[in-house]
Protein backbone atom coordinates (compact mmCIF):
# COMPACT_ATOMS: atom_id res chain seq x y z
CA UNK A 1 0.00 0.00 0.00
CA UNK A 2 2.90 2.60 0.69
CA UNK A 3 3.18 2.78 -2.91
CA UNK A 4 -0.32 3.94 -3.84
CA UNK A 5 -1.04 7.13 -5.13
CA UNK A 6 -3.83 9.01 -6.67
CA UNK A 7 -2.19 8.18 -10.24
CA UNK A 8 -2.16 4.67 -9.39
CA UNK A 9 -5.80 4.06 -8.15
CA UNK A 10 -6.94 6.00 -11.42
CA UNK A 11 -5.24 4.09 -14.14
CA UNK A 12 -6.03 0.30 -11.64
CA UNK A 13 -9.87 2.14 -12.49
CA UNK A 14 -9.24 2.86 -15.97
CA UNK A 15 -8.13 -0.79 -16.82
CA UNK A 16 -10.81 -2.34 -14.45
CA UNK A 17 -13.83 -0.31 -15.99
CA UNK A 18 -12.30 -0.39 -19.68
CA UNK A 19 -15.41 -0.49 -21.37
CA UNK A 20 -16.65 1.92 -19.68
CA UNK A 21 -13.52 4.33 -20.50
CA UNK A 22 -13.91 3.30 -24.63
CA UNK A 23 -17.35 4.79 -23.84
CA UNK A 24 -16.57 7.90 -22.91
CA UNK A 25 -13.76 7.97 -25.69
CA UNK A 26 -16.67 7.49 -28.06
CA UNK A 27 -19.14 9.99 -26.88
CA UNK A 28 -16.56 12.56 -26.48
CA UNK A 29 -15.36 12.43 -29.98
CA UNK A 30 -19.12 11.76 -31.27
CA UNK A 31 -20.48 14.59 -29.85
CA UNK A 32 -17.36 17.11 -30.83
CA UNK A 33 -17.96 15.78 -34.37
CA UNK A 34 -21.59 15.55 -34.88
CA UNK A 35 -21.61 19.10 -33.71
CA UNK A 36 -20.13 20.51 -36.83
CA UNK A 37 -22.30 18.50 -38.80
CA UNK A 38 -25.69 20.17 -38.56
CA UNK A 39 -24.62 23.74 -39.59
CA UNK A 40 -22.86 22.28 -42.82
CA UNK A 41 -26.47 20.75 -43.72
CA UNK A 42 -27.99 23.57 -42.86
CA UNK A 43 -26.05 25.64 -45.31
CA UNK A 44 -26.10 23.79 -47.67
CA UNK A 45 -30.46 24.00 -47.06
CA UNK A 46 -30.50 27.76 -47.52
CA UNK A 47 -27.94 27.82 -50.58
CA UNK A 48 -30.31 25.40 -52.10
CA UNK A 49 -33.42 27.90 -51.83
CA UNK A 50 -31.98 30.89 -52.34
CA UNK A 51 -31.10 29.50 -56.07
CA UNK A 52 -34.52 28.92 -56.30
CA UNK A 53 -34.37 24.71 -55.88
CA UNK A 54 -36.20 22.81 -53.19
CA UNK A 55 -33.84 20.85 -50.77
CA UNK A 56 -34.10 17.38 -50.79
CA UNK A 57 -36.00 15.97 -47.34
CA UNK A 58 -33.21 13.67 -46.49
CA UNK A 59 -31.63 16.64 -45.65
CA UNK A 60 -34.27 17.95 -43.60
CA UNK A 61 -33.83 14.82 -41.81
CA UNK A 62 -30.37 14.48 -41.94
CA UNK A 63 -30.15 18.06 -40.11
CA UNK A 64 -31.77 17.24 -37.34
CA UNK A 65 -31.14 13.57 -37.01
CA UNK A 66 -27.32 14.81 -36.33
CA UNK A 67 -29.31 17.49 -33.71
CA UNK A 68 -30.67 14.46 -31.90
CA UNK A 69 -27.38 12.35 -32.55
CA UNK A 70 -25.06 15.47 -30.89
CA UNK A 71 -27.89 15.72 -27.75
CA UNK A 72 -27.70 11.67 -27.46
CA UNK A 73 -24.17 12.17 -27.64
CA UNK A 74 -23.32 14.55 -24.95
CA UNK A 75 -26.31 13.11 -22.61
CA UNK A 76 -24.24 9.48 -22.85
CA UNK A 77 -21.12 11.37 -22.17
CA UNK A 78 -22.27 13.08 -19.16
CA UNK A 79 -24.19 9.72 -17.78
CA UNK A 80 -20.24 7.71 -18.41
CA UNK A 81 -18.68 10.66 -16.70
CA UNK A 82 -20.68 10.56 -13.61
CA UNK A 83 -20.51 6.90 -13.20
CA UNK A 84 -17.24 6.90 -13.86
CA UNK A 85 -16.27 9.57 -11.08
CA UNK A 86 -18.65 7.44 -8.67
CA UNK A 87 -15.65 4.59 -9.50
CA UNK A 88 -12.75 6.62 -8.77
CA UNK A 89 -14.46 7.73 -5.63
CA UNK A 90 -15.50 4.27 -4.82
CA UNK A 91 -11.86 2.99 -5.50
CA UNK A 92 -10.36 6.08 -3.86
CA UNK A 93 -11.91 5.85 -0.45
CA UNK A 94 -11.60 2.15 -0.07
CA UNK A 95 -7.88 2.64 -0.60
CA UNK A 96 -7.51 5.37 1.84
CA UNK A 97 -9.76 3.17 4.52
CA UNK A 98 -7.01 0.45 3.59
CA UNK A 99 -4.47 2.78 4.18
CA UNK A 100 -5.95 4.53 7.44
CA UNK A 101 -6.33 0.40 8.60
CA UNK A 102 -2.62 -0.05 7.91
CA UNK A 103 -1.27 3.23 9.65
CA UNK A 104 1.23 2.93 12.56
CA UNK A 105 -0.11 3.92 15.33
CA UNK A 106 2.05 6.87 15.85
CA UNK A 107 0.30 7.79 11.95
CA UNK A 108 -2.89 7.38 13.36
CA UNK A 109 -2.82 9.17 16.69
CA UNK A 110 -1.33 12.17 14.50
CA UNK A 111 -3.92 12.57 12.49
CA UNK A 112 -6.70 14.70 13.70
CA UNK A 113 -10.41 13.35 12.78
CA UNK A 114 -11.81 16.35 11.09
CA UNK A 115 -8.34 15.95 8.91
CA UNK A 116 -9.39 12.52 8.18
CA UNK A 117 -12.90 13.13 7.05
CA UNK A 118 -11.89 15.47 4.97
CA UNK A 119 -9.13 13.16 3.07
CA UNK A 120 -12.42 10.80 2.35
CA UNK A 121 -15.09 13.20 1.73
CA UNK A 122 -13.77 17.06 0.27
CA UNK A 123 -10.67 16.07 -1.32
CA UNK A 124 -11.66 12.53 -3.12
CA UNK A 125 -14.63 15.17 -4.48
CA UNK A 126 -12.18 17.12 -5.64
CA UNK A 127 -10.42 14.28 -7.79
CA UNK A 128 -13.61 13.03 -8.76
CA UNK A 129 -14.57 16.43 -10.20
CA UNK A 130 -11.10 16.82 -11.90
CA UNK A 131 -12.66 13.99 -14.52
CA UNK A 132 -16.17 14.79 -14.61
CA UNK A 133 -16.00 18.53 -14.93
CA UNK A 134 -12.29 19.13 -15.09
CA UNK A 135 -9.78 16.91 -17.41
CA UNK A 136 -12.02 15.33 -19.94
CA UNK A 137 -14.22 18.52 -20.30
CA UNK A 138 -11.73 21.08 -20.93
CA UNK A 139 -10.67 18.64 -23.44
CA UNK A 140 -13.29 18.45 -25.05
CA UNK A 141 -14.31 22.02 -24.92
CA UNK A 142 -10.50 22.73 -25.94
CA UNK A 143 -11.39 20.13 -29.35
CA UNK A 144 -14.25 21.65 -30.05
CA UNK A 145 -12.73 25.08 -30.64
CA UNK A 146 -10.14 23.75 -32.33
CA UNK A 147 -12.83 21.87 -34.67
CA UNK A 148 -15.23 24.53 -35.07
CA UNK A 149 -12.21 26.79 -36.28
CA UNK A 150 -11.22 24.43 -38.13
CA UNK A 151 -14.33 24.41 -40.00
CA UNK A 152 -14.57 28.36 -40.31
CA UNK A 153 -11.14 28.68 -41.36
CA UNK A 154 -12.06 26.39 -44.53
CA UNK A 155 -15.52 28.53 -44.32
CA UNK A 156 -14.23 32.00 -44.22
CA UNK A 157 -10.46 32.54 -43.44
CA UNK A 158 -10.97 36.10 -42.12
CA UNK A 159 -13.50 35.27 -40.15
CA UNK A 160 -10.99 32.28 -38.48
CA UNK A 161 -8.46 34.85 -38.34
CA UNK A 162 -10.37 37.74 -36.31
CA UNK A 163 -11.33 34.63 -33.78
CA UNK A 164 -7.77 33.81 -33.61
CA UNK A 165 -7.37 37.17 -32.12
CA UNK A 166 -9.79 37.64 -29.91
CA UNK A 167 -10.18 34.26 -27.98
CA UNK A 168 -7.31 34.59 -26.14
CA UNK A 169 -8.48 38.44 -24.78
CA UNK A 170 -11.89 36.80 -24.78
CA UNK A 171 -10.19 33.91 -22.41
CA UNK A 172 -7.92 36.10 -20.23
CA UNK A 173 -11.48 38.19 -19.54
CA UNK A 174 -13.17 35.32 -18.64
CA UNK A 175 -10.27 33.82 -16.10
CA UNK A 176 -10.41 37.30 -14.13
CA UNK A 177 -14.12 37.67 -13.83
CA UNK A 178 -14.13 33.76 -12.87
CA UNK A 179 -11.07 34.44 -10.54
CA UNK A 180 -12.89 37.75 -8.49
CA UNK A 181 -16.31 36.13 -8.09
CA UNK A 182 -14.70 32.88 -6.54
CA UNK A 183 -12.82 35.21 -4.24
CA UNK A 184 -16.40 37.13 -3.32
CA UNK A 185 -17.59 33.75 -2.95
CA UNK A 186 -14.85 32.99 -0.66
CA UNK A 187 -15.50 36.19 0.97
CA UNK A 188 -19.34 35.32 1.26
CA UNK A 189 -18.93 32.17 3.17
CA UNK A 190 -16.47 33.58 5.64
CA UNK A 191 -18.63 36.38 6.63
CA UNK A 192 -21.32 34.17 7.11
CA UNK A 193 -19.59 31.65 9.39
CA UNK A 194 -18.95 34.31 11.57
CA UNK A 195 -22.61 35.67 11.38
CA UNK A 196 -23.51 32.26 11.78
CA UNK A 197 -21.09 31.65 14.68
CA UNK A 198 -22.29 35.10 15.95
CA UNK A 199 -25.38 33.99 17.57
CA UNK A 200 -24.92 31.11 19.74
CA UNK A 201 -21.88 32.59 20.89
CA UNK A 202 -24.13 35.77 22.02
CA UNK A 203 -26.65 33.08 23.54
CA UNK A 204 -24.04 31.31 24.75
CA UNK A 205 -22.55 34.52 26.90
CA UNK A 206 -26.05 36.78 27.29
CA UNK A 207 -25.67 36.85 30.75
CA UNK A 208 -21.79 38.44 30.54
CA UNK A 209 -23.07 40.64 27.86
CA UNK A 210 -26.14 42.02 29.77
CA UNK A 211 -23.48 42.38 33.55
CA UNK A 212 -21.21 44.58 31.22
CA UNK A 213 -24.05 46.34 28.90
CA UNK A 214 -22.40 45.04 25.40
CA UNK A 215 -25.90 44.85 23.38
CA UNK A 216 -24.50 47.40 21.35
CA UNK A 217 -21.46 45.97 20.65
CA UNK A 218 -22.48 42.21 19.88
CA UNK A 219 -25.60 43.90 17.85
CA UNK A 220 -22.90 46.09 16.13
CA UNK A 221 -20.87 43.32 15.02
CA UNK A 222 -23.28 41.28 13.90
CA UNK A 223 -24.39 43.81 11.31
CA UNK A 224 -20.69 44.15 10.30
CA UNK A 225 -20.61 40.32 9.35
CA UNK A 226 -24.30 40.84 7.49
CA UNK A 227 -22.74 43.70 5.53
CA UNK A 228 -19.58 42.28 5.12
CA UNK A 229 -21.81 39.30 3.17
CA UNK A 230 -24.17 41.43 1.53
CA UNK A 231 -20.94 43.34 -0.05
CA UNK A 232 -19.51 40.32 -1.13
CA UNK A 233 -23.01 38.87 -2.84
CA UNK A 234 -23.14 42.11 -4.67
CA UNK A 235 -19.34 42.01 -6.39
CA UNK A 236 -20.54 38.06 -7.17
CA UNK A 237 -24.48 39.96 -8.88
CA UNK A 238 -21.60 42.52 -10.21
CA UNK A 239 -19.01 40.19 -12.32
CA UNK A 240 -21.91 38.02 -13.01
CA UNK A 241 -24.40 40.58 -14.89
CA UNK A 242 -21.24 42.32 -16.28
CA UNK A 243 -19.83 39.38 -18.25
CA UNK A 244 -22.95 37.72 -19.86
CA UNK A 245 -23.97 40.70 -21.74
CA UNK A 246 -20.06 41.31 -22.88
CA UNK A 247 -20.27 38.04 -24.13
CA UNK A 248 -23.18 38.59 -25.99
CA UNK A 249 -22.11 41.90 -27.11
CA UNK A 250 -19.06 40.53 -28.19
CA UNK A 251 -20.83 38.00 -30.27
CA UNK A 252 -23.22 40.28 -31.92
CA UNK A 253 -20.11 42.45 -32.99
CA UNK A 254 -18.09 39.46 -34.41
CA UNK A 255 -21.31 38.89 -36.51
CA UNK A 256 -21.99 42.03 -37.81
CA UNK A 257 -18.73 43.00 -38.58
CA UNK A 258 -18.34 40.03 -40.46
CA UNK A 259 -21.45 40.12 -42.30
CA UNK A 260 -20.67 43.76 -43.58
CA UNK A 261 -17.35 42.62 -44.32
CA UNK A 262 -18.68 39.85 -47.04
CA UNK A 263 -21.43 42.52 -47.79
CA UNK A 264 -18.62 44.83 -49.41
CA UNK A 265 -17.73 45.21 -52.81
CA UNK A 266 -14.21 44.95 -51.85
CA UNK A 267 -12.54 42.11 -53.88
CA UNK A 268 -9.52 41.71 -51.35
CA UNK A 269 -11.89 41.87 -48.61
CA UNK A 270 -14.04 39.41 -50.29
CA UNK A 271 -11.19 36.91 -50.54
CA UNK A 272 -11.17 36.61 -46.74
CA UNK A 273 -14.85 37.29 -46.06
CA UNK A 274 -16.94 36.74 -48.71
CA UNK A 275 -19.67 33.82 -48.41
CA UNK A 276 -22.56 32.39 -49.20
CA UNK A 277 -25.98 32.83 -47.68
CA UNK A 278 -26.22 29.47 -45.60
CA UNK A 279 -22.45 29.61 -45.20
CA UNK A 280 -23.02 32.74 -43.12
CA UNK A 281 -26.10 30.90 -41.51
CA UNK A 282 -23.19 28.52 -40.47
CA UNK A 283 -20.77 30.56 -39.52
CA UNK A 284 -23.03 32.53 -36.99
CA UNK A 285 -24.56 29.20 -35.65
CA UNK A 286 -20.37 28.57 -35.25
CA UNK A 287 -19.69 31.97 -33.43
CA UNK A 288 -22.52 31.11 -31.08
CA UNK A 289 -21.13 27.49 -30.18
CA UNK A 290 -17.15 28.82 -29.67
CA UNK A 291 -18.43 31.65 -26.79
CA UNK A 292 -19.65 28.82 -24.47
CA UNK A 293 -16.75 26.17 -24.59
CA UNK A 294 -14.19 29.30 -24.05
CA UNK A 295 -16.06 30.33 -20.74
CA UNK A 296 -16.49 26.34 -19.44
CA UNK A 297 -12.56 26.32 -20.04
CA UNK A 298 -12.05 29.09 -17.82
CA UNK A 299 -13.75 26.99 -14.73
CA UNK A 300 -12.39 23.99 -15.76
CA UNK A 301 -8.74 25.24 -15.05
CA UNK A 302 -10.43 26.43 -11.85
CA UNK A 303 -11.73 22.74 -11.32
CA UNK A 304 -8.37 21.14 -11.96
CA UNK A 305 -6.09 23.29 -9.72
CA UNK A 306 -8.29 22.59 -6.81
CA UNK A 307 -8.26 19.26 -7.27
CA UNK A 308 -4.76 18.95 -7.83
CA UNK A 309 -4.35 19.95 -3.99
CA UNK A 310 -6.61 17.48 -3.36
CA UNK A 311 -4.47 14.61 -5.21
CA UNK A 312 -1.14 16.35 -3.47
CA UNK A 313 -2.88 16.20 0.03
CA UNK A 314 -4.35 12.27 -0.83
CA UNK A 315 -0.72 11.48 -2.17
CA UNK A 316 0.94 12.73 1.16
CA UNK A 317 -1.38 10.47 3.11
CA UNK A 318 -0.52 7.12 1.06
CA UNK A 319 3.16 8.05 1.99
CA UNK A 320 2.83 8.29 5.61
CA UNK A 321 4.39 5.10 7.32
CA UNK A 322 2.62 1.25 7.54
CA UNK A 323 2.58 -0.86 10.40
CA UNK A 324 4.22 -3.97 8.93
CA UNK A 325 4.20 -7.79 9.62
CA UNK A 326 6.87 -9.90 8.77
CA UNK A 327 4.60 -12.78 8.58
CA UNK A 328 6.92 -15.28 7.54
CA UNK A 329 8.60 -14.86 11.06
CA UNK A 330 5.23 -15.50 12.31
CA UNK A 331 5.21 -19.05 14.07
CA UNK A 332 1.84 -19.77 14.78
CA UNK A 333 2.63 -23.47 16.82
CA UNK A 334 4.53 -20.82 19.03
CA UNK A 335 1.33 -19.08 20.10
CA UNK A 336 -0.45 -22.51 20.79
CA UNK A 337 2.05 -24.15 22.72
CA UNK A 338 3.21 -23.71 26.40
CA UNK A 339 7.02 -22.55 26.57
CA UNK A 340 9.51 -24.97 27.71
CA UNK A 341 10.00 -22.54 31.00
CA UNK A 342 6.85 -21.05 31.33
CA UNK A 343 7.35 -17.88 30.28
CA UNK A 344 4.45 -16.74 28.89
CA UNK A 345 5.27 -12.46 28.31
CA UNK A 346 9.23 -11.12 27.92
CA UNK A 347 10.39 -7.87 28.45
CA UNK A 348 14.12 -7.79 27.50
CA UNK A 349 15.84 -4.69 28.10
CA UNK A 350 13.04 -2.43 26.48
CA UNK A 351 13.64 1.10 26.26
CA UNK A 352 10.66 3.21 23.78
CA UNK A 353 10.04 7.11 23.11
CA UNK A 354 7.35 8.71 21.54
CA UNK A 355 8.60 10.54 18.13
CA UNK A 356 11.83 10.96 19.03
CA UNK A 357 11.19 12.49 22.60
CA UNK A 358 11.94 11.92 26.01
CA UNK A 359 11.85 8.03 26.97
CA UNK A 360 9.18 6.91 28.39
CA UNK A 361 10.53 3.05 29.05
CA UNK A 362 13.93 3.20 29.86
CA UNK A 363 16.32 -0.32 29.73
CA UNK A 364 12.49 -2.10 31.40
CA UNK A 365 12.74 -5.57 31.95
CA UNK A 366 10.23 -8.71 33.46
CA UNK A 367 8.86 -11.66 32.51
CA UNK A 368 5.34 -13.03 32.85
CA UNK A 369 4.54 -16.57 33.40
CA UNK A 370 1.99 -18.96 32.12
CA UNK A 371 -1.07 -18.59 34.56
CA UNK A 372 0.57 -15.72 36.82
CA UNK A 373 -1.72 -12.51 37.47
CA UNK A 374 0.26 -9.45 37.57
CA UNK A 375 -0.42 -5.59 38.46
CA UNK A 376 1.70 -3.03 36.86
CA UNK A 377 2.21 0.04 39.64
CA UNK A 378 3.58 3.05 39.46
CA UNK A 379 2.63 7.14 39.46
CA UNK A 380 1.29 8.37 36.94
CA UNK A 381 2.91 8.60 33.26
CA UNK A 382 5.86 6.35 34.35
CA UNK A 383 5.09 4.30 31.38
CA UNK A 384 2.19 1.48 32.76
CA UNK A 385 -0.32 2.26 29.48
CA UNK A 386 2.56 2.54 26.92
CA UNK A 387 3.73 -1.23 28.18
CA UNK A 388 0.60 -2.08 27.18
CA UNK A 389 0.94 -0.78 23.71
CA UNK A 390 4.25 -1.93 23.28
CA UNK A 391 2.18 -5.41 24.52
CA UNK A 392 -0.32 -5.29 21.85
CA UNK A 393 2.68 -4.86 19.03
CA UNK A 394 1.04 -1.55 18.56
CA UNK A 395 4.56 0.50 18.44
CA UNK A 396 7.85 -0.81 18.02
CA UNK A 397 10.76 -0.50 21.10
CA UNK A 398 13.71 1.85 20.46
CA UNK A 399 15.65 -1.22 21.89
CA UNK A 400 15.34 -4.55 23.10
CA UNK A 401 12.40 -6.87 23.01
CA UNK A 402 8.83 -7.80 23.62
CA UNK A 403 7.71 -10.95 22.87
CA UNK A 404 4.62 -13.38 24.35
CA UNK A 405 5.65 -17.04 23.81
CA UNK A 406 8.86 -16.64 22.46
CA UNK A 407 7.14 -14.67 19.40
CA UNK A 408 7.83 -10.97 18.94
CA UNK A 409 4.57 -8.86 19.20
CA UNK A 410 4.91 -6.94 16.16
CA UNK A 411 5.38 -9.70 14.06
CA UNK A 412 2.27 -11.44 15.07
CA UNK A 413 -0.42 -10.63 12.34
CA UNK A 414 -3.99 -8.50 13.50
CA UNK A 415 -6.22 -12.29 12.64
CA UNK A 416 -4.34 -14.08 15.16
CA UNK A 417 -4.19 -11.90 17.89
CA UNK A 418 -7.90 -11.44 19.72
CA UNK A 419 -6.58 -15.41 20.56
CA UNK A 420 -3.73 -14.55 21.68
CA UNK A 421 -5.05 -11.43 24.47
CA UNK A 422 -8.11 -10.03 25.72
CA UNK A 423 -7.40 -6.13 26.04
CA UNK A 424 -10.13 -4.33 28.75
CA UNK A 425 -10.08 -0.38 28.52
CA UNK A 426 -11.25 2.32 31.27
CA UNK A 427 -14.22 3.06 28.81
CA UNK A 428 -16.10 0.52 26.92
CA UNK A 429 -15.93 1.94 23.23
CA UNK A 430 -19.78 0.58 21.41
CA UNK A 431 -19.95 -0.21 17.92
CA UNK A 432 -22.77 0.17 15.89
CA UNK A 433 -25.01 -3.48 16.18
CA UNK A 434 -26.46 -5.24 18.72
CA UNK A 435 -25.28 -6.87 22.12
CA UNK A 436 -24.13 -10.03 20.25
CA UNK A 437 -22.01 -7.27 18.06
CA UNK A 438 -20.96 -5.59 21.07
CA UNK A 439 -18.91 -9.15 21.92
CA UNK A 440 -17.97 -10.59 19.42
CA UNK A 441 -17.24 -7.40 17.27
CA UNK A 442 -18.21 -9.27 13.98
CA UNK A 443 -15.70 -12.08 14.50
CA UNK A 444 -17.66 -15.16 12.95
CA UNK A 445 -15.37 -17.95 14.70
CA UNK A 446 -16.89 -16.49 17.75
CA UNK A 447 -19.90 -18.86 18.12
CA UNK A 448 -23.56 -17.77 20.12
CA UNK A 449 -21.97 -20.18 23.00
CA UNK A 450 -19.19 -18.43 23.24
CA UNK A 451 -21.03 -15.24 23.61
CA UNK A 452 -23.23 -16.49 26.23
CA UNK A 453 -20.46 -18.14 28.07
CA UNK A 454 -18.72 -14.74 28.03
CA UNK A 455 -21.72 -13.00 29.18
CA UNK A 456 -22.53 -15.41 32.15
CA UNK A 457 -18.89 -15.38 33.12
CA UNK A 458 -18.84 -11.48 33.32
CA UNK A 459 -22.03 -11.19 34.96
CA UNK A 460 -24.41 -9.67 32.60
CA UNK A 461 -26.35 -12.48 30.50
CA UNK A 462 -29.40 -11.83 33.04
CA UNK A 463 -29.58 -8.44 32.39
CA UNK A 464 -29.22 -8.84 28.62
CA UNK A 465 -31.75 -11.08 28.73
CA UNK A 466 -34.13 -8.67 30.44
CA UNK A 467 -33.73 -6.79 26.93
CA UNK A 468 -36.45 -6.68 24.26
CA UNK A 469 -34.61 -9.03 22.42
CA UNK A 470 -32.10 -10.72 24.04
CA UNK A 471 -28.61 -10.53 22.33
CA UNK A 472 -30.04 -9.53 19.27
CA UNK A 473 -31.37 -6.01 20.96
CA UNK A 474 -29.71 -3.13 18.78
CA UNK A 475 -27.73 -1.60 21.32
CA UNK A 476 -28.31 1.78 22.71
CA UNK A 477 -26.03 3.81 24.90
CA UNK A 478 -29.31 3.53 27.95
CA UNK A 479 -29.01 0.24 27.87
CA UNK A 480 -26.51 -0.46 30.74
CA UNK A 481 -25.39 1.19 33.88
CA UNK A 482 -21.34 2.35 33.22
CA UNK A 483 -20.92 -1.08 35.68
CA UNK A 484 -23.12 -3.28 32.93
CA UNK A 485 -20.77 -1.35 30.26
CA UNK A 486 -17.73 -2.45 31.97
CA UNK A 487 -18.71 -6.36 32.21
CA UNK A 488 -19.44 -6.41 28.64
CA UNK A 489 -16.35 -5.15 27.89
CA UNK A 490 -14.94 -7.64 30.04
CA UNK A 491 -17.42 -9.92 27.88
CA UNK A 492 -16.12 -8.71 24.88
CA UNK A 493 -12.76 -9.68 26.27
CA UNK A 494 -13.24 -13.11 26.92
CA UNK A 495 -15.16 -14.11 23.89
CA UNK A 496 -12.37 -15.34 21.79
CA UNK A 497 -10.89 -17.27 25.17
CA UNK A 498 -7.69 -15.44 25.23
CA UNK A 499 -4.55 -17.06 27.09
CA UNK A 500 -3.70 -13.38 28.66
CA UNK A 501 -5.73 -10.70 29.65
CA UNK A 502 -4.82 -7.27 29.65
CA UNK A 503 -6.34 -5.33 32.30
CA UNK A 504 -6.06 -1.11 31.76
CA UNK A 505 -7.48 0.71 35.16
CA UNK A 506 -11.44 -0.79 34.69
CA UNK A 507 -12.24 0.08 38.10
CA UNK A 508 -11.29 4.20 38.03
CA UNK A 509 -14.26 5.50 36.98
CA UNK A 510 -16.64 3.14 39.14
CA UNK A 511 -18.02 3.48 42.89
CA UNK A 512 -17.13 1.27 45.23
CA UNK A 513 -20.19 -1.45 44.74
CA UNK A 514 -20.19 -1.55 41.14
CA UNK A 515 -16.30 -2.19 41.87
CA UNK A 516 -17.22 -4.84 43.74
CA UNK A 517 -19.14 -6.92 40.92
CA UNK A 518 -16.86 -5.97 38.06
CA UNK A 519 -13.66 -7.19 40.24
CA UNK A 520 -16.07 -10.23 41.00
CA UNK A 521 -16.32 -10.65 37.13
CA UNK A 522 -12.64 -10.43 37.15
CA UNK A 523 -11.96 -12.68 38.99
CA UNK A 524 -14.32 -15.33 37.12
CA UNK A 525 -12.73 -14.38 33.66
CA UNK A 526 -8.92 -14.59 35.12
CA UNK A 527 -9.01 -18.41 35.91
CA UNK A 528 -6.53 -19.92 34.34
CA UNK A 529 -5.55 -17.65 32.24
CA UNK A 530 -2.40 -14.94 32.41
CA UNK A 531 -3.40 -11.77 33.50
CA UNK A 532 -1.65 -8.37 33.40
CA UNK A 533 -3.40 -5.24 34.87
CA UNK A 534 -3.05 -1.76 35.76
CA UNK A 535 -4.41 -0.20 38.95
CA UNK A 536 -3.74 2.78 41.18
CA UNK A 537 -6.17 1.33 43.82
CA UNK A 538 -5.34 -0.93 46.24
CA UNK A 539 -7.91 -3.27 46.58
CA UNK A 540 -7.96 -3.32 42.87
CA UNK A 541 -4.18 -5.12 42.59
CA UNK A 542 -4.08 -8.81 42.18
CA UNK A 543 -1.06 -11.28 42.33
CA UNK A 544 2.41 -10.23 42.02
CA UNK A 545 3.52 -6.34 41.92
CA UNK A 546 5.82 -5.35 39.15
CA UNK A 547 6.46 -1.15 40.25
CA UNK A 548 7.40 0.76 37.07
CA UNK A 549 9.73 3.72 38.19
Amino acid sequence: MKNKSVGRVILNTIRSKWLLTAGIVITVVGAIVTALIPPLILAKVIDTVTVGEMPAFYMILMYFGFLLITGLMESTRETFLTVFGQKITHALRSALMDKYNNLTTGGLTSQEPGTVVSRFVGDVDTVENLFTSGIISMFADACKIISILAVIWFKNKGLAIVLLVILPFLFVFTRIVQKNMLAAQIENRRAVGRASGHVPETLHNIRTIHTLGKENYMEERYDEYIRESYAAVEKTNFYDAVYSPVILILNAIVVAVVMLLSASGNQSVLTLFGMSAGTAVAVINYISQIFTPVENLGMEIQTIQSAIAGVHRINEFFEMDEFSVKKDSYITENMTKKTDNDVLVDFNNVTFAYDDDKNVVENLSFSVKEGEQVTLSGRTGAGKSTIFKLLLGLYEPGKGSVSIAGQKVTAIPDDKKRKIYGYVEQTFHMVPGTVKDQITLYDNSITDEDVIEAAKVAGLHDAIMELENGYDTICKPEDFSQGQWQLLSIARAAAAKPRLLLLDEITANLDADTEKNVLEALNRVSENRTVISISHRTNARTGRIIEIA
